[in-house]
C-alpha cells in the first residue's frame, strides 16, 4: 500500500503547474486529431474562445484567428489550472498505478462535466461529444497525474 498512497502536502503550485503541463499536451492531442479527422485544428479554440466571445466566433469557418485562439488560451489554461489543483486535493495523494488510473477517471469525469453538464449554458459543446474528446480528455487525467507527481514536494 506504501506505492500506492503517499503522506503529502498540497504542493499548489506544482497542482497550477501539472494542471498547464496537463492542458497543453490536451490541446495538442485534440486539435491534431480533430485536424485528422476534420481537416482545421481551429474548431476546438473556436468552441472554448466562445465561452468568452458568445456563439458568434463558432466555425464555420473553422479558421485561425488571433483574438478567439488568445480568449481560448486563457479560457482553457485557467481551467486548466482549476482542475489541476481540484486533482491535487482530491487525489493528490495516490501514486504508482492507483493514481493514474483514477487520473484517467478524473479525465473521463471532466468530459462527462464539460460535454454534458456545460450545455445548458454552452450548447455547442453538445456538437463535440464523441471518441476524440473521451481520449483526450483521459489523456489530460493521465498526463495531469503524472506531472502532479513529479513536481509536488515530498512532505517528511
Amino acid at each position: 500500500m506504501a506505492d500506492v498512497i503517499r503522506t503529502t502536502k498540497l504542493d499548489l503550485k506544482a497542482a497550477a503547474l501539472a494542471g498547464l503541463v496537463a492542458g497543453l499536451v490536451f490541446l495538442i492531442m485534440e486539435m491534431a486529431l480533430v485536424a485528422a479527422t476534420t481537416g482545421s485544428p481551429w474548431g476546438p479554440p473556436r468552441m472554448i474562445g466562445a465561452i468568452i466571445m458568445g456563439e458568434g466566433v463558432l466555425p464555420p469557418p473553422a479558421t485561425f484567428d488571433l483574438t478567439v485562439v488568445m480568449a481560448a488560451m486563457v479560457v482553457h489554461f485557467g481551467l486548466s489550472i482549476v482542475l489541476g489543483v481540484v486533482w491535487a486535493l482530491l487525489a493528490g495523494r495516490f501514486a504508482g498505478w492507483m493514481a493514474v488510473v483514477l487520473g484517467a477517471a478524473f479525465g473521463l469525469v471532466t468530459y462527462v462535466f464539460f460535454f454534458y453538464g456545460w450545455t445548458a449554458v454552452f450548447p455547442w459543446f453538445a456538437m463535440a461529444r464523441g471518441w476524440i474528446g473521451i481520449v483526450s480528455h483521459i489523456v489530460f487525467g493521465v498526463v495531469l497525474t503524472w506531472a502532479y507527481l513529479r513536481l509536488r514536494r515530498r512532505s517528511v
